[in-house]
């Protein structure tokens, strides 16, 4: 049995602005540090053998920080698992999509990166890894979007219509009948904090 502990970046300014991430490489925001210190300090508690990144910035900085606490070096920065392309929207906010496109923007062809190519890609990405390390516990830190895109295809059913929170995990494990969830959005370390 396997087991992927998929974990949201902290969050970052655009996070709080309402503008659409995507590809752009943000940095954590001090909230986003704090909210990375907590999902480890949780972790700590744990037994976790391998830790993964997105290569895009706010998740390696949010993978640094567990790693640090949990003294497992990051296996490896996935392109496979970044954010889902953004297009033209990436930096803006609603008001400004309006603005710019008007109302109907969400039905004209922005660029963005299609569910099926997120499903596809992160759902190939979280399974190289699983099968690269089996019956192993691996912490996977990565991007709300394409999490929830990459569950679609790995746990068919799994209703992800909440978005994932900064720093959720999200427990999925793999046996010979194939991926199940076991935790969807948990960031209960955060409510630990307040």
């Amino acid at each position: 049995m396997t087991t992927i502990g998929l974990i949201r970046h902290g969050s970052t300014a655009w996070n709080k602005e309402g503008r659409i991430q995507g590809h752009t490489d943000n940095p954590l925001d001090e909230e986003g540090l704090r909210q990375a210190a907590a999902i480890a300090e949780r972790l700590s508690g744990e037994q976790w053998d391998y830790i993964y990144s997105s290569d895009l910035l706010r998740a390696v900085q949010t993978a640094e920080v567990i790693s640090k606490r949990l003294g497992i070096p990051i296996a490896g920065q996935v392109p496979g698992i970044r954010e889902m392309n953004g297009g033209l929207i990436e930096g803006t906010t609603e008001d400004e999509r309006v603005q710019r496109w008007g109302s109907g923007w969400k039905s004209m062809d922005m660029g963005l990166e299609s569910d099926e190519s997120g499903q596809q890609r992160g759902s190939r990405a979280i399974e190289e890894i699983a099968a690269r390390h089996p019956g192993k516990r691996i912490l996977i830190v990565s991007h709300g979007a394409i999490l929830r895109s990459s569950l679609r295809k790995l746990v068919p059913g799994l209703d992800v219509g909440e978005l994932l929170k900064n720093t959720s995990i999200t427990h999925i494990v793999k046996d010979d009948s194939g991926w199940t969830c076991a935790l969807y959005n948990c960031v209960s370390h955060m409510e630990a904090e307040r």
